[in-house]
């Protein structure tokens, strides 16, 4: 193992309303709903109907590219919905449970007998391989692809984030189940980046098959994008593949007992939630579910971490790759004199703009953006919180202009929008840096 790896570069977010570590509630579930909008890069094609009878694990649609690879439900029961958008688009397929978790089963052959091309048949065929993901562009892994090899991040280091020493410590050997599939589909090995401070005495050090880093730092150091930066960056034609630990132990468990198993311990949390603690569901869930854990009022319900979270609402479904439902209080008000109000006790400044910063409290934070939107600003505010060999307003400035030299030179292939949404936060013009991120890899993916 090599030496700990100390980033300084970047901001723990003080937001109150952090979870407890205890489960208060396994929800069992109702309406859940399986959303193509959480797959980069994916055009789906229907295979169900509304009515038809599934069980979990019953693919509901697949990729017109590689037909082979579908989406299943996670439970069992009845197509409830086929809901579409614009130009007919698919937003989501809702399933209505019946409460029996019925299960589509499967004949696992050994793990040590399946090659690359085994595995990945195994993986696109049982509804899994969406778990995976491919740098650069931050889109679902192509199964053709040759991947130097595989990271996981076992630290969550975002606001609010679900505590995976907690979460997963009864899911060990399922990890590692997950570990050594994941091994079949690399020459490179897997990579297992860990919190320097308590991987001692966590359960995932007795992982074997992997290959540990430890890392230190606030806020993006537990980003799987930050943390290959620093372990083996990414050049232009070379391509890296990336699964959340809880995915790890998804595909762990499918390896062990054959069945499609979602099941997944999550957060929530936030200054607007009651009861901040952390709750076991399925993949889908419906918001409707978690509304003893929601505050009466005009509230945000965000699937995900407050940075770069989807906001769904009371009626919205948990996102497939998220284990934590963020709630704040909407900040649709106006404030007399704004940021130049003295002793502002009560809000949160990066720049400690205000004395409140002397306190070290936590904040209950709202969405009031308190600002409006203004033009570029030169200075090094980007650069304080993106701990990564890149100059970041010079890449943000390359993908506004659609400069696809500039662009690679600059960075775009280690990036995503979560390893940029701190700039976002910190931004004093107020501008949707993720949102030019995404354009700019959007461009890339459309010229190349």
């Amino acid at each position: 193992m090599s030496n700990p790896i100390r980033l300084k570069k970047g901001l723990n977010l003080p937001i109150a309303g952090a979870a407890l570590c205890e489960v208060t509630a396994r929800v069992a579930p109702d309406l859940v709903a399986v959303k193509p909008t959480d797959f980069r890069g994916l055009v789906p094609r229907l295979l169900v109907k509304e009515g038809d009878s599934v069980k979990a694990g019953t693919p509901l649609f697949a990729d017109k590219k590689y037909t082979t690879m579908v989406f299943c439900s996670p439970v069992s029961g009845t197509v409830d919905a086929v809901i579409r958008g614009e130009k007919r688009k698919l937003l989501e397929v809702r399933i209505k449970s019946d409460g029996k978790n019925e299960s589509v089963k499967v004949d696992i052959p050994k793990v040590s007998t399946l090659d690359k091309k085994g595995m990945t048949e195994l993986l696109l065929q049982c509804g899994l391989w969406p778990c995976i993901k491919q740098r650069p562009f931050g889109t679902i892994a192509d199964p053709e692809a040759e991947p130097k090899a595989i990271f996981i991040s076992g630290m969550n280091t975002a606001p609010l984030g679900a505590d995976y020493e907690f979460t997963l410590k009864n899911d060990v050997e399922a990890i590692q189940a997950g570990i050594d599939a994941l091994n079949r589909l690399t020459s490179g090995g897997v990579h297992l980046s860990m919190n320097a401070q308590s991987f001692a005495g966590s359960e995932f050090h007795k992982l074997t098959n992997v290959t540990f880093h430890e890392f230190t730092g606030p806020h993006p150091a537990g980003n799987v994008g930050v943390q290959i930066n620093h372990i083996s960056p990414i050049n232009k034609g070379e391509v890296v593949w990336t699964v959340s630990l809880p995915l790890v132990a998804v595909i762990g468990r499918f390896i062990r007992e054959g069945v499609y198993d979602t099941r997944r311990i999550i957060a929530v949390a936030g200054p607007a939630a009651v009861n901040p603690s952390y709750v076991e569901v399925m993949a889908g869930v419906g918001m409707k579910q978690l509304a003893p854990y929601f505050s009466d009022g005009d509230i945000r319900v965000i699937s995900g971490n407050v940075l770069t979270g989807e906001t769904v609402g009371r009626e919205g479904f948990l996102g497939f790759y998220d284990d934590l439902v963020s709630v704040l209080k909407e900040g649709d008000y106006y404030e007399m004199f704004g940021w130049i109000k003295p002793l502002r006790s009560k809000k949160f400044s990066v720049s400690f703009a205000y004395p409140a910063f002397l306190r070290r409290k936590k904040y209950n934070m709202d969405t009031n953006e308190n600002g409006g939107e203004r033009p570029f600003l030169m200075n090094d505010v980007y650069g304080k919180m993106l701990p990564m060999d890149i100059y970041p307003l010079y890449l943000f400035k390359a993908c506004l202009a659609g400069d696809l030299d500039k662009m690679e030179q600059l960075g775009i292939y280690e990036v995503i929008e979560e390893d940029v949404a701190l700039c976002e936060y910190v931004c004093p013009s107020k501008i949707e840096i993720q949102n030019i991120i995404r354009q700019g890899i959007d461009l890339m993916m459309k010229e190349m």
